[in-house]
């Protein structure tokens, strides 16, 4: 039910240990020269966290005929490159602060642009915003860093984000690019990032974060391990990057990034991600002071096996709706998507008792749902609206085959939790208005009854042997009001 990610990334090895390794290794060659080595894929001291992501058929899918190669070194043709990642000699465990980590994983060499030192000047004379951008991060910036580390990729690349969104999942552009790594709609669903009613990928961290990679990883190989030629791929398109290549090779002039004739915002896009690096790399010497960021998972991962309704989750685990749609920016509606992805992030340090808490949640209490009457005049897009949900949602739920309706015919809606606040606070409203008094009440205490899945006004008159009218009465309501599982009402006659 849960997988955890929270265990150590890499662990150290002892001087001692090398010592045994490399002379029992002496003799192993002396003995046999044709042993294979040993596969560091299978190798426990050498699992990362994608180890302990069980990603199933939630992984995003890496573009056509560009899938990431095995872990056996590959030949790559050397070419020309701005950018020559440094290897990596450090292990996650020297770290306690994620900055740190980062910084020591960098591999993108300054490139000559007047422009670093603009964003430079621009980052520095605004701690503010450098501290919003810190705290906007911190949720994210674990398993980003872990996911651009175990590619073996520039760790500046962790702060991307920075400079696509500013760290904001639901951040949109004019071009309809969204979430953290600015995808618009085409690109998110060549990646895998399913967007629909329920669902939009491109805001999932966990999903958009493999999405970017794969594409940024993609974009390094087409260009040959030029990382600042991938960068500028990724934000104005690899045929414009291309195409200014082709056009610079014509006229006998170089074909690296800061030669080529691109739009300004491409110009300046490496800059700017160079020159926020830095600041993190040496803030003081810029004269701030950022706050550190634990070198630890912040959320943990929650496989589910059913769609459920955030405010369920909340109600039964005590953790705000807030930090919930903050860790799972994903989900548009009030529940998850019912085809899936089944998961929830949660904060790591109650991820335990939270996946005890939806264990314990049965199947048909996970999405609450109302029941709705057809009344005169009544069409399935007017109902659509009126509850915030769309004609084919209303259609799928009540299983229907057309947008026809019958007066009196039933409908299933799903009920979300701030629609239903807001209902009842309606009708609070309506029946302070309303004073009347209501002789049939006895003085005797009511039977209060408990809603179930299916229950109607009319189903329950029958079962309790009352009127409608009598039940309308003594719990103030129409007869049109949506009934909700686990509502409670009130029988004055039994």
């Amino acid at each position: 039910m849960l997988n955890l990610d929270c265990t150590p990334m890499i662990k150290s090895v002892s001087k001692n240990t090398l010592l045994a390794l490399l002379i029992s290794g002496l003799f192993i060659l002396g003995g046999c020269a044709t042993t294979k080595e040993k596969n560091a894929d299978n190798d426990p001291e050498n699992r990362t966290l994608s180890s302990y992501f069980d990603y199933g058929d939630d992984e995003p899918a890496a573009s056509s005929g560009n899938d990431r190669q095995s872990s056996e070194p590959r030949e790559v043709r050397a070419a020309p490159r701005e950018y020559q990642p440094k290897p990596v000699t450090y292990t996650t465990e020297d770290y306690h602060d994620l900055w740190d980590r980062i910084r020591a994983g960098y591999g993108l060499p300054t490139i000559q642009s007047k422009h670093i030192a603009e964003y430079e000047k621009w980052y520095s004379s605004r701690p503010e915003y450098i501290e919003r951008l810190i705290k906007r991060s911190t949720p994210y910036l674990y398993y980003i860093t872990v996911q651009v580390e175990q590619r073996g990729m520039p760790m500046e690349i962790a702060l991307l984000p920075a400079i696509e969104s500013a760290y904001k999942p639901h951040a949109i552009s004019s071009a309809k690019a969204v979430g953290l790594w600015q995808f618009i709609p085409a690109t998110g669903r060549h990646y895998g990032l399913k967007q629909n009613w329920w669902y939009d990928g491109r805001k999932d961290v966990y999903a958009s974060t493999n999405s970017a990679l794969d594409y940024l990883e993609k974009l390094s190989n087409d260009f040959n391990g030029d990382w600042a030629l991938a960068l500028a791929s990724y934000n104005a398109g690899e045929g414009t990057v291309s195409r200014a290549m082709k056009a610079n090779k014509r006229a006998g002039k170089p074909s690296n990034y800061t030669s080529l004739k691109l739009r300004s915002e491409t110009v300046r896009y490496v800059p700017k991600l160079i020159a926020l690096s830095n600041i993190i790399k040496d803030p003081e010497k810029y004269g701030l002071k950022i706050s550190s960021v634990p070198n630890r998972p912040y959320f943990d991962v929650i496989r589910l096996n059913s769609q459920i309704e955030l405010g369920v989750v909340a109600d039964a685990t005590n953790i705000p709706i807030k930090e919930l749609e903050m860790l799972n920016p994903g989900f548009k509606r009030w529940a998850t998507d019912p085809a899936g992805p089944h998961r929830l992030l949660v904060a790591a340090s109650s991820s335990e008792a939270v996946a005890d808490a939806i264990a314990g949640i049965p199947q048909k209490d996970r999405v609450r749902w109302a029941h709705y009457k057809v009344r005169k005049g009544d069409t399935l897009g007017a109902i659509a609206r009126r509850h915030g949900i769309t004609v084919s949602s209303l259609k799928k739920t009540n299983n229907l085959k057309s947008s026809r309706i019958n007066i009196n015919q039933d409908l299933l809606i799903p009920l979300s939790r701030n629609y239903r606040k807001s209902k009842n606070t309606q009708k609070t409203v309506t029946a302070s208005r309303n004073k009347t008094s209501d002789s049939s009440i006895s003085k005797q205490k009511p039977k209060v009854i408990s809603v179930r899945n299916g229950d109607t006004l009319w189903s329950l008159s029958k079962r309790y042997k009352v009127t409608l009218n009598e039940l309308v009465k003594w719990n103030k309501i129409n007869t049109n009001d949506l009934l909700f599982s686990g509502q409670k009402l009130k029988i004055w006659r039994y």
